[in-house]
């Protein structure tokens, strides 16, 4: 099979792009963070600003208007540093508690990673979980059949997770990679594609599983095909509002684009 014949790698993105389908994980950590402290955030809001390092995720839920006025009706202050130390310290062990749980890999995802290796491509990846979640999230995945090559967190490039391009590029140090034309993005979030932009490469959404659509799994099979078209439609214009250079229905999609460049 061939594939774009100047790409070498691509940089997948871990929940809702190739394994935890819908990105439930942090949804259901997130959630529970913020009811320690008396607060209840719409899933919406979650999904804002997912993809970002989590501690950044954090701050920008508490210290967004609908939640930093519920914060001051509450204690009668606005928030501060602090109490995004406090959330995310309820956050980490929340998170902790059920990683083991969404390590399966989406559907077509582990026959996709081998047809693009057979095609000599290398597999890299960044994400917004520490490498302390990672440690955990990615020995249940590699049992599963989903291992990449090269794996960047936050914690490798001092922070500075996305938008900022830098997990991209400690990828094609640690690759090898020459050229950033010679690399595609793949993730599921905003900060997904800004990352890839920001780094000078191609950058594809992925529709199905992903965060965008916000459906676990089960809710997505019982769907009705309306239903699915409608968050679909929503999925693919927040991508190209992000600047994505495309868009694939399904993780599947990704070799036949490919074949296209």
């Amino acid at each position: 099979m061939k594939m774009g014949k100047n790409i070498k790698a691509v940089i997948l993105d871990w929940a809702g792009t190739t394994v935890d389908f819908g990105s439930m994980a942090p949804v259901a950590a997130f959630r529970k963070a913020f009811s320690y402290v008396g607060l209840a955030p719409e899933d919406v809001l979650i999904r804002r600003f997912m993809g970002m390092p989590k501690k950044d995720h954090v701050r920008n839920m508490l210290f967004d208007v609908v939640i930093s006025d519920a914060f001051a009706t509450l204690y009668g202050n606005a928030p501060g540093e602090k109490d995004v130390e406090e959330i995310y310290g309820n956050f980490e062990p929340a998170l902790f508690d059920v990683l083991k749980e969404h390590a399966e890999p989406l559907p077509g995802v582990t026959e996709t990673v081998e047809k693009l290796r057979k095609a000599g491509i290398l597999i890299g990846s960044t994400t917004g979980y520490t490498k302390a979640m990672m440690d955990v999230l990615c020995p249940v995945s590699a049992d599963l059949g989903y291992a990449p090559d090269c794996l960047v967190c936050p914690d490798d490039v001092d922070g500075t997770g996305r938008p900022y391009p830098y997990m991209l590029w400690e990828n094609l140090r640690r690759l090898k990679i020459e050229k950033i034309k010679e690399v595609v993005k793949i993730g599921d979030t905003a900060v997904d594609i800004l990352e890839g932009k920001n780094a000078g490469c191609l950058s594809i959404g992925v529709v199905q599983g992903s965060n965008m659509l916000g459906l676990s799994c089960e809710e997505y099979e019982k769907a009705t095909l309306a239903e699915r078209e409608e968050l679909a439609d929503y999925a693919r214009k927040k991508y190209a509002e992000a600047g994505a250079d495309h868009i694939i229905e399904s993780f599947s999609d990704l070799p036949s684009f490919l074949e296209s460049l």
